[in-house]
């Protein structure tokens, strides 16, 4: 029984010694950008770096998203190993890294979901200079929700205390207006209006045009000029969720296949699927790659409820919990005919099943999760594709 007294006693000892040392750190980095967000954090993250970077200023970067990446001053980056899952404590560490460095800006994404541990990241760790905050989607209603003012006021811990805030976000942003005042932080909104498709011609891949108007904005903050933050940002390796296209030559059939796992929230998702039917216009038959998860259940059934005001031709169901996603799409009345449960599927065997469709072209949609066997499908198409 002493023992376990003492033992507790230490490690106590040990979190206020290392919570300690992280303040101590933190002292030494003049400004820490932290971005929170529904979606796009990670991408925004990596943009306001490449644009710091391109304006001289000394900037390392950390990403949480799909795949957590270090980048240093130069760009180059190397992947974060977690062997335990994520956890807060891992932006200690990264502060005390940082801090060795003697750079000018660390721009930290949010790792942080609970409210409580978003305000304790922000308030207790990182401390920062300058919040972004993306949007505000309908996404982990199971810890942020039920509502979206509620998911607002959840992402909204991470306002920095007497800082500056920017974001993109138009819906609720009289919510965030309101907790920033809070914080004597002042709010500036970003306008991707002010983003022509001149300036989204430099990316390799498909980013949004918020996610640059937003990047941009906090670069102007620094006294960066815009084409020189958005060369510097043109040259950003992409996150791993960014959405990219894949075009395949099936015998005589073109399938774009469209990785937009990433957007995995039902507003988000509906805005990418109209915004790419758009950019393919002439091609008539659009199918739906749903994947699904054992722990996002929650997120596909939402996924589901939405392509009932989505015009498709198909969806296939992959992933882990296909066959329970089935079942709830039948009870959602969608149509029985154009629904294939896949299960657990190779992107050869994939391929092989929309291959069967009546067109010379075929728009696939990948949505739902990148992790587990949308990854899979992803792989297979980039080891496959041809320019678009």
């Amino acid at each position: 029984m002493y023992g376990l007294i003492i033992g507790l006693l230490l490690l106590l000892a040990f979190g206020i010694y290392e919570f300690q040392r992280c303040k101590i750190s933190r002292k030494k980095i003049p400004i820490i950008v932290h971005v929170n967000g529904t979606r796009g954090k990670s991408s925004v993250t990596r943009l306001v770096a490449a644009g710091l970077r391109a304006g001289k200023k000394k900037t390392l970067a950390k990403t949480t998203g799909s795949a957590p990446a270090l980048i240093y001053e130069d760009g180059s980056e190397t992947p974060i190993i977690r062997h335990h899952g994520a956890n807060i404590k891992e932006q200690i560490k990264i502060i005390k890294f940082a801090a060795k460095r003697k750079i000018d800006i660390m721009v930290l994404e949010c790792m942080a979901v609970t409210p409580e541990y978003q305000w304790v990241t922000e308030h207790e760790i990182v401390q920062s200079n300058i919040g972004v905050l993306t949007n505000s989607r309908l996404d982990h209603l199971d810890v942020m929700g039920p509502g979206l003012k509620n998911v607002t006021l959840s992402l909204c811990n991470t306002i920095p205390k007497k800082g500056v805030m920017f974001t993109s976000e138009k819906k609720v942003f009289p919510i965030i207006k309101r907790e920033a005042k809070k914080n004597h932080c002042q709010v500036f909104q970003s306008d991707d209006k002010q983003i022509t498709n001149d300036d989204m011609e430099g990316f390799s891949y498909i980013e949004h045009k918020e996610n640059v108007a937003l990047a941009l904005k906090v670069c102007e903050h620094f006294g960066i000029d815009k084409n020189i933050a958005l060369n510097g940002m043109y040259t950003a390796k992409p996150d791993i969720g960014a959405m990219e296209i894949y075009k395949v030559v099936e015998k005589d059939q073109e399938l774009h296949f469209v990785h937009a796992f990433a957007a995995n929230d039902p507003e988000s998702t509906k805005f990418v699927i109209t915004s790419i039917k758009n950019l393919y216009p002439k091609t008539n038959t659009v199918t739906v790659v749903l994947s699904t998860r054992a722990d996002r259940i929650f997120r596909s059934k939402q996924l589901i409820r939405m392509l009932k005001d989505v015009q498709y031709d198909h969806l296939y169901l992959i992933g882990q919990q296909t066959a329970s996603m089935y079942t709830y799409a039948l009870n959602c009345k969608l149509d029985k005919k154009k629904i294939t449960d896949c299960g657990w599927v190779t992107g050869e065997k994939l391929t092989a099943s929309i291959a069967k469709m009546p067109a010379k072209e075929i728009l696939v949609l990948g949505i739902g999760n990148i992790g587990g066997n949308g990854g899979l499908i992803v792989d297979y198409y980039k080891k496959r594709k041809k320019n678009v």
